[in-house]
């Protein structure tokens, strides 16, 4: 069994952009990753405490992932990074996984954005 960690920014605090983010997120993540929906295990979202408009959970499951899955919010730290969105995703395989960071949530692990 993997984790894949990914965290991306929201625009705004809506349904709509937590949804657009999520989806963004979960796409690019099988994207790099070539995963199969089957390897999936589950998924743990957190949000930082400006994004209670929705659930991520909810635009995945819209999106047509199918894994147990929980939302939470994120610790409040002083000067941490805003509308920030992450996921842990559990997978199983032995492979190995890319970490995806989108956006503004890149400036959280720089080291591992893909060469362009």
């Amino acid at each position: 069994m993997k984790a894949i960690r990914g965290a991306i920014t929201v625009a705004h605090n809506t349904p709509e952009d937590i949804a657009e983010a999520t989806t963004a997120l979960l796409a690019e993540i099988a994207e790099r990753n070539r995963l199969q929906p089957a390897e999936v295990v589950s998924a743990f979202f957190t949000l930082t405490q400006d994004l209670n408009a929705d659930f991520p959970a909810r635009a995945a499951r819209a999106a047509g992932w199918d894994m147990p899955m929980l939302d939470t919010q994120e610790l409040t730290v002083a000067g941490a990074l805003a509308r920030c969105l992450r996921i842990l995703m559990h997978v199983d395989r032995d492979e190995p996984v890319q970490h995806v960071y989108m956006r503004g949530a890149v400036v959280l692990r720089p080291d591992l954005e893909p060469p362009r």
